[in-house]
């Protein structure tokens, strides 16, 4: 059984977002679009949309985590916590209540 990297809380998925607009940055796609175009070295977007891309990337790598070669967006720790482990547990609205 395949698990994934998210499920040992060391993996996230996450983009730019601009507080003056209240929107995402534009990065060129969507989250979880799994063609060419979300590959982080893509060329074939505006200058703009890569240097997004590269922002994100460059915060992220100064802060320990490593990029999937395949998804702009997903970076995983570099030092796992739990390199070996997979939480299994839910999650809901209520387990968020004091």
């Amino acid at each position: 059984m395949e698990h994934s990297g998210h499920s040992r809380g060391s993996t996230v998925d996450l983009t730019l977002f601009d507080m003056k607009t209240g929107k995402d940055v534009d990065m060129s796609g969507t989250f979880d679009y799994f063609g060419e175009k979300s590959h982080p070295d893509y060329k074939n977007i505006t200058d703009q949309q890569y240097q997004n891309r590269m922002l994100l990337r460059d915060a992220m790598l100064s802060h320990g985590f490593k990029p999937l070669s395949s998804e702009w967006w997903h970076f995983t720790l570099e030092k796992e916590p739990y390199p070996d482990t997979y939480f299994d547990f839910p999650v809901s609205k209520d387990s968020l209540k004091k």
